[in-house]
């Protein structure tokens, strides 16, 4: 659908995308800043940059696409790799290649059509019907430990052990670099690149806080194995955090530097892999910790590095 607006008084100074997302019903700023960037949005018959400041009586045009209704596509008989279930949780061991919950494009084939059939109490009363259970989630090439709840209750409980930082996050990460140091810190806000909506990037303005630290498990000739404990648990931070250091990890095919074209094609995938999570049992109160063994394609990258 086609909307068409001119910018009033009280709108005068504000960035483009906030001005749509407010205009268009159920349009999210991150939805609008898409549009703004893929050019289905003009200002006076022009194109503008998201962040863009509207000025008074000038004309807003866009191209809207109208909504679709997309549905998941039910449960789905799934061999799951458990490292832990009881009445209240599910402990995962998540492969690559496998995305977590539904999405535009993704509508079968989730984890979350997996679980849909294990835990048939996800389908109730109560529950996101894209994301039941989902607390926290892995991107699609990142492998490992994955906690799902089965209960309401566990669901909030989770939630904000997440939300107060009370769970340790610990991943591997074979990244770019030669002198990369024993141990360290990251501390980069992080928001969507300004462009480039989908992925994201630092941002000193309006990014959002994030901290990141390593320790050195392994060095190779051009890369280093790192034990990275995530402290923060921004949107593909871990990739960005070392991207921007200068040390991307190998195999990302969005945050890596094209310099480095043998690194980049020793693997399919981004090298992360989530190999512990440590947190309170929602019902128990208990302090529990799961590990994820290194899989196969780590372990087949790893051994086509040379050694330092």
């Amino acid at each position: 659908m086609k909307i068409k607006f001119i910018i009033a008084e009280n709108q005068v100074d504000l960035r483009l995308d906030q001005v749509l997302s407010r205009a268009v019903e159920n349009c999210s700023r991150s939805q609008a800043a898409d549009l703004i960037s893929r050019g289905q949005v003009k200002v006076s018959c022009m194109k503008k940059r998201p962040g863009y400041r509207v000025k008074l009586g000038e004309a807003i045009m866009a191209q809207i696409p109208e909504p679709v209704d997309e549905k998941i596509s039910g449960p789905e008989s799934m061999d799951l790799s458990l490292l832990f279930e009881d009445d209240h949780i599910l402990v995962i061991d998540k492969p690559a290649d496998l995305v977590v919950h539904p999405g535009p494009g993704n509508l079968c084939g989730t984890l979350v059509n997996g679980l849909l059939s294990h835990v048939p109490a996800l389908q109730g009363k109560g529950w996101d019907p894209l994301r039941p259970g989902i607390v926290h989630r892995l991107d699609k090439d990142t492998s490992g430990v994955i906690v799902v709840a089965k209960t309401l209750n566990s669901l909030s409980f989770l939630q904000k052990e997440f939300k107060q930082r009370r769970v340790e996050k610990r991943y591997l990460a074979l990244v770019e670099g030669k002198d990369i140091a024993p141990k360290g810190e990251i501390v980069l806000p992080l928001g969507r690149h300004p462009i480039r909506r989908k992925i994201m990037a630092v941002d000193h303005g309006a990014g959002k806080f994030a901290r990141t630290s390593w320790q050195l498990r392994q060095r190779f000739a051009e890369a280093c194995l790192l034990d990275v404990r995530l402290h923060t648990g921004r949107t593909h931070q871990i990739r960005v955090h070392f991207h921007a250091m200068g040390m991307p990890l190998l195999g990302d095919k969005v945050y890596q530097y094209r310099r480095n074209r043998r690194n980049s094609s020793l693997t399919g995938r981004q090298m992360l892999h989530s190999w512990r999570i440590k947190f309170r049992h929602p019902y128990s109160g208990r302090q529990m910790s799961f590990e994820a063994r290194m899989p196969a394609d780590f372990l087949e990258t790893i051994a086509q590095l040379d050694i330092k």
